[in-house]
């Protein structure tokens, strides 16, 4: 990517099939009850998100996902088809979403000004993060509803406490629920559940690592804090992050305190233009960290930042972890 990551959380400041549609809450079936001057089942519906409050009538049928997580919620929702284009993944598109999203107008490689967005003729913006409603760009929320076309902020990027699993449900809930497809959140939550729960029994009675997350820096560390979905992950996979008790969901924080922590293991968030290979290099050839015991004994894991975020991908990023840190657990 060309932006920096660190720069764009600043300015914020598990393999199933992908669910097949459901007649309830087609848009074809929306046409109908609109034509007919009925509500669809289920509208209107009111919710507010990242204190916008937002009524929907009836559900978006040309929906545009700004960010990839955004777009893999829809995807992992079974909402292809009421997508009217996407742009700006941090790594490659999740192979069981790949088919679905091949099949959607990429607007542009990052994020579209505001005429592209408004060219696809949508009328619902999802953004993964608040850069994407970046105002100066003219692409903020209220300016779009001024357009006549509503929005949705990931709660990732507003929320005032600690993010985990409940927090990824209700967005769920909340999204499938704005698209009249309800059901679906329930099917796809239930699926989530049932492997965070088998990455539990499998951990049972596992030792805490403690892990230090390095997603990009050098004069000082950008890392995981408390608040985000990232630290829960950690906590899920057997871990325990040792900058938890930052109050945002990612922040820097100096070298000297990562030495002072001591982490057993280093997880290194891969996207961009910075391979891993180049990050853990960095780390390795930093004489201050030589006996840091991640550093000293070369304990890496890594995780594709997507996962890493409030996304269909978590319970995956959990057991893709928990498979780094305890091994030992894997091979019975």
């Amino acid at each position: 990517m060309s932006r920096s990551r660190a720069a764009l959380v600043r300015a914020l400041l598990a393999p199933s099939l992908l669910i097949p549609l459901a007649a309830c809450g087609s848009p074809s079936g929306s046409d109908s009850a609109a034509g007919s001057g009925k509500s669809p089942e289920g509208f209107p519906y009111t919710v507010t998100n990242c204190g916008v409050k937002t009524t929907y009538r009836k559900p978006p049928e040309r929906a545009v996902a700004l960010n990839q997580h955004s777009t893999e919620i829809l995807l992992a929702l079974g909402l292809g088809d009421r997508m009217a284009g996407t742009a700006y993944l941090d790594d490659a598109i999740d192979p069981r979403y790949r088919k679905a999203y091949d099949k959607i107008k990429v607007l542009a490689k990052e994020y579209p000004s505001k005429e592209a967005l408004l060219a696809a003729n949508p009328d619902f913006v999802y953004g993964g993060y608040s850069s994407a409603f970046d105002k100066t760009e003219g692409r903020d929320r209220a300016g779009l509803g001024d357009s006549g076309v509503k929005t949705r902020l990931n709660t990732e990027s507003c929320a005032k406490d600690r993010v985990g699993v409940p927090e990824l449900r209700r967005e769920i809930r909340q999204v499938a629920r704005t698209f009249g497809v309800p059901e679906r959140a329930e099917k796809l939550i239930k699926d989530q559940d049932r492997r965070l729960a088998a990455t539990a029994r499998k951990l049972k009675g596992a030792e805490k690592k403690k892990v230090f997350v390095y997603d990009s820096g050098t004069s000082s560390a950008f890392t995981a804090g408390g608040q985000g979905i990232g630290n829960e992950i950690i906590e899920r996979a057997g871990g325990s992050n040792v900058f938890a008790s930052l109050d945002k969901p990612f922040g820097d924080v100096s070298w000297e305190k990562v030495v002072q922590h001591r982490p057993d293991v280093v997880v290194i968030y891969d996207y961009g233009g910075t391979p891993v290979a180049k990050k853990k290099q960095r780390l390795l050839k930093d004489p201050a960290l030589a006996d840091v015991p991640a550093i000293k004994h070369k304990r890496f894991a890594v995780l594709p930042l997507s996962s890493a975020v409030l996304g269909p991908r978590v319970p995956q990023a959990v057991d893709r972890l928990a498979r780094q840190l305890h091994p030992e657990a894997y091979r019975t």
